[in-house]
């Protein structure tokens, strides 16, 4: 009894590990998305906002996507990609709003200095709604076909615990390390205090950086997302630009391949997100909104204290 249940165990853990291997790139995305929502916030609340927001994301997975997605999968399979469309179409805009902001447009934001913690959680949440929804697909997608509903279920359940763990706990150390840095840059060991001040004076750069590439990742995950699926409903035309650029570059090496991949889908996001912000203004306007152009605004260059 005790053999057929761990072989039972392991035959989940392997099919886990493996699907999930699928969507490693979204994990990647989703850590370099979600530490740009708690900048802004004071040092004590930054775990505890991370915490929620890892709880948010259980409950996305384990509340909304595995169960909506097993029964669309059983029930309505022609329902998904639409979903995943809207999903990326939000994500693009996003991503554009980001883009704009650096070029000091906004349009009705709250000031991003003096951040409403439940509304920072309910934004990161949202967002990684979006981001799950796309790794548990992915990893649904790549399960084998003869498994029973049971058996399925158990395997989304262990790559959303795993997924979920090694996001949040990447962007809790990622948050944290600069007061990893100053604890540090306190020791009476020379060496260790001078590595620590290098520390806590790089993480400027390194948060830089990270919000960038979040930006950079909502434009690539929604614009991918958008031309795939896209595909899937019959509109074939980015989809084939972007097969046609995976074909060209294919001698050049899988590295190649990704990045080209990754630039057009990030291309084609901005340009969605662009369109959507345009029909937001649009209709702000019609509702007597202004759009305000503030000068200066650094929302990539943004340090955290």
């Amino acid at each position: 009894m005790s053999v057929g249940l761990l072989a039972v165990v392991d035959d989940i853990l392997s099919a886990a590990m493996k699907a999930s291997a699928k969507a490693a790139g979204v994990v990647i995305d989703d850590a370099a998305v979600t530490p740009q929502y708690v900048q802004g916030i004071s040092p004590a609340r930054e775990l505890p906002v991370v915490g929620k927001i890892a709880l948010g994301s259980l409950a996305n997975k384990f509340l909304i996507i595995i169960p909506v997605a097993l029964l669309l999968t059983a029930f309505a399979p022609w329902v998904l990609p639409y979903l995943l469309i809207l999903g990326g179409a939000y994500l693009c805009f996003e991503g554009a709003e980001k883009v704009l902001e650096w070029f000091g447009v906004q349009h009705g934001h709250e000031d991003e200095g003096a951040r409403d913690e439940r509304k920072l959680v309910f934004g990161a949440v949202r967002t990684d709604l979006i981001l799950s929804t796309e790794i548990m697909l992915i990893s649904l997608a790549s399960l084998d076909k003869g498994l029973d509903i049971w058996m399925t279920l158990a395997i989304l359940a262990v790559i959303a615990l795993v997924m979920t763990g090694v996001v949040y706990g990447a962007v809790a150390l990622l948050v944290k390390i600069d007061d990893i840095g100053l604890k540090m840059a306190e020791s009476s060991d020379k060496r260790v205090s001078r590595n620590g001040t290098r520390l806590v004076n790089a993480m400027p750069a390194v948060f830089r950086f990270i919000s960038i590439l979040g930006t950079v990742a909502m434009l690539w995950v929604g614009g991918h997302l958008v031309l795939v699926n896209l595909a899937e409903v019959g509109v074939h035309f980015g989809a084939d630009i972007l097969h046609g650029i995976e074909e060209l570059l294919h001698a050049a090496g899988p590295v190649i391949v990704w990045i080209g991949d990754t630039l057009f889908s990030a291309i084609a996001g901005l340009a969605v997100g662009l369109v959507i912000v345009g029909i937001v203004l649009g209709i702000g306007r019609m509702l007597g909104k202004k759009v305000e152009f503030h000068e200066g605004e650094e929302s990539p260059s943004a340090v955290r204290h």
